[in-house]
């Protein structure tokens, strides 16, 4: 394992729900730490000792200049989301694809440490088995999901022809401070949010199963494969427990009784693009010495404060 401390970082999708939990978790390890995101960061994150540049990673020209100045970079932005790329297969592709391969090959070059993070949500399709191990078949069935393992077979192109050095992580369904509701991602998040404006949480079809992890789990999981991962590997960081969204729902309404709020339920027409159980099998990241440490109700408990208190 390297030292981390004074190492040369670079975040690139710093702003996000993820990369800003991330961000803070990697200055507290004494890396110097630069952002890059399209968005600014808002005042809450803010750090003061990190660098950061707005700018997209699909400009050549930027990502040319800026990434040889670092010993890691993370990669952490995607110009789309699961149900948009349902809408838009092409731009999905066209949007994030290319890009990406540029970045890989620009890393490659400088000799820099890759962390990608992919998903461990859409990457693997229907599932055969349970819990989904890493080399659980993968057969995508979204545009967005087959993109993300098309990115995870360019960067092992890239380790044997290029010698990219890289680390990939499959992350599960992640949840916690600072998911902005509505966004398209995060059932968590947007049903506290619909059940706090009273209205009703809707469900897709007869549900699905997922796993979720808390942030500050998934971020600690995050920074043992940055460090401890073995190079070219594939980890799935999750909780390895599945929750339907009636279950979500039932734990919300438990909640939401405290307040006096009534939680209701619309049911919607199934999502093509919807796996129907998706839960981790993180045997593999565990060995290198992670486990999650907050359990799914306290984890719900700590969203709902931070959604109550940032309305």
């Amino acid at each position: 394992m390297k030292n981390a401390s004074s190492t040369r970082t670079l975040v690139i999708g710093g702003c996000g729900f993820i990369g800003s939990h991330l961000v803070k978790a990697l200055v507290a390890s004494g890396r110097n730490v630069t952002v890059l995101d399209r968005n600014k960061p808002t005042t809450n994150q803010m750090l003061t000792d990190v660098e950061y540049v707005t700018g997209d990673f699909s400009e050549a020209e930027l990502i040319q200049l800026l990434v040889p100045q670092f010993e890691e970079v993370i990669h952490l932005a995607y110009a789309s989301r699961p149900n948009t790329s349902h809408d838009d297969p092409v731009g999905d592709l066209m949007q994030n694809l290319p890009a990406t391969v540029r970045l890989f090959d620009v890393i490659a070059q400088c000799g820099a440490r890759l962390l990608l993070v992919s998903s461990g949500g859409t990457v693997y399709g229907q599932a055969v088995t349970l819990p989904i191990r890493e080399d659980h078949p993968t057969q995508p069935i979204s545009p967005y999901g087959l993109t993300k393992l098309t990115i995870e077979k360019y960067a092992s192109l890239y380790a044997t022809t290029k010698g990219l050095e890289f680390v990939c992580v499959r992350p599960a369904n992640a949840f916690g401070e600072g998911q902005l509701p509505f966004s398209g991602q995060g059932f968590v998040a947007t049903a506290i949010a619909m059940a706090l404006k009273q209205m009703p949480i809707t469900i897709f079809g007869n549900g699905t199963v997922r796993d979720y992890v808390y942030i500050d789990d998934l971020i600690a999981g995050m920074m043992v494969a940055l460090n401890l991962g073995r190079s070219g590997q594939v980890y799935n960081i999750g909780s390895s427990l599945g929750l339907d969204n009636f279950q979500v729902v039932e734990k919300i309404r438990l909640i939401m009784a405290d307040f006096g709020i009534e939680v209701k339920v619309e049911h919607a027409a199934p999502r093509l693009f919807d796996v129907q159980a998706n839960v981790l099998d993180c045997t593999k990241i565990r060995q290198l010495g992670w486990k999650p440490m907050t359990n799914f109700d306290e984890g719900l408990g700590n969203t709902l404060t931070w959604l109550e208190n940032n309305k």
